[in-house]
């Protein structure tokens, strides 16, 4: 008997946010549906059952860290969590099981999630598992462009494979740069070294990728940041957690001093909500064991938070009757 695409999250949380778990895709109604996708794709037997395959479990878990409750007032987003719109459907669609007979078989499964909630109208945020995890999901966005892929990250990802495997977690820049709805990449963050080699440096540059650096910009600011990209865009914001500063994101494998601050990032949501339309979003590689008082997945959360509250503030869903 096939797999499910998703099944109930394994958590007191049964959902992120105090959502509304909704496990028939085929009959979904959402505006934002949360998706936990926890495998990527291995590039060695050890990577098959990583730490980072309980991030989307241990994100859940710090709901109540991050809200007390979706009706209080939020001052990230000026008031609750769904702005007082009962219309609003915010909804968590479970988690991806993966099945080691069919070592890809998740990444389908991914992907067909994702087209159901894409097809229902709702704007998926999926919880990682590696940066592995965002190559299944862009493909479900073929019908979806031109994107704007906005990528946060201490690394480049653009390599071609790694031990043969070419959509794994170092590559899925490299693999969104493949997709023909995919106009531009803007990576924001970079610093350090990862496994990137000067070719793919030169081939992200060569792509047409907009680089920026961590130290610039720290030194322009976000705003500017965001004069840079194309405005009236659809938007993908893909956010690998050791793109952020380890001060607010230590749970990390590879953590590298000088990232992206947490009010920058919450800047950055801000103004893309502003600019055009986010229609996605994932946060990956949180290592829960190396968390500090769950600081890592209550950021995820409240980053979150804020593309929920935003969106709807900025009259995303104006058509719908209130």
């Amino acid at each position: 008997m096939p797999l499910p695409l998703t099944i109930a999250p394994k958590t007191n949380h049964k959902s992120l946010l105090f959502s509304e778990l909704a496990l028939d895709l085929d009959h979904l109604d959402a505006d934002f549906a949360v998706l936990g996708m926890p495998y990527g794709a291995a590039y060695s037997p050890a990577d098959y059952n990583n730490d980072q395959t309980n991030a989307p479990t241990a994100i859940r878990q710090a709901s109540d860290r991050v809200i007390r409750g979706p009706e209080r007032y939020d001052f990230d987003i000026e008031g609750p969590l769904l702005q007082g719109r009962s219309d609003i459907r915010f909804v968590d669609c479970g988690d991806v099981p993966a099945d080691l007979n069919d070592p890809r078989g998740h990444y389908a499964r991914a992907e067909a999630a994702t087209r159901k909630i894409l097809k229902a109208g709702a704007i998926p945020i999926v919880l990682g598992g590696d940066h592995g995890i965002t190559n299944p999901i862009l493909r479900a966005y073929d019908d979806q462009g031109p994107i704007t892929i906005v990528h946060v990250d201490a690394h480049l990802d653009w390599r071609d494979e790694v031990n043969g495997v070419k959509d794994g977690l170092s590559s899925p820049i490299r693999r969104a740069s493949e997709l023909p709805y995919v106009k531009n990449i803007i990576q924001i963050g970079m610093r350090a070294s990862g496994s990137a080699r000067q070719q793919d440096a030169d081939d992200a540059r060569n792509w047409g990728a907009q680089i920026i650096t961590a130290y610039e910009l720290h030194k322009i600011g976000m705003e500017a940041v965001l004069e840079r990209i194309p405005a009236g865009g659809r938007y993908y914001l893909t956010i690998d957690a050791d793109g952020m500063d380890p001060t607010c994101m230590p749970a990390v494998a590879g953590p590298a001093p000088g990232g992206v601050d947490f009010i920058q990032m919450r800047e950055l949501i801000h103004g893309l909500v502003k600019k055009g339309r986010v229609v996605g979003m994932d946060i990956v590689e949180i290592q829960p064991e190396k968390d500090i008082h769950q600081i890592s997945c209550m950021t995820a959360g409240r980053l979150i938070l804020n593309l929920i509250g935003t969106a709807i503030r900025a009259g995303y869903f104006d058509g719908k009757r209130k």
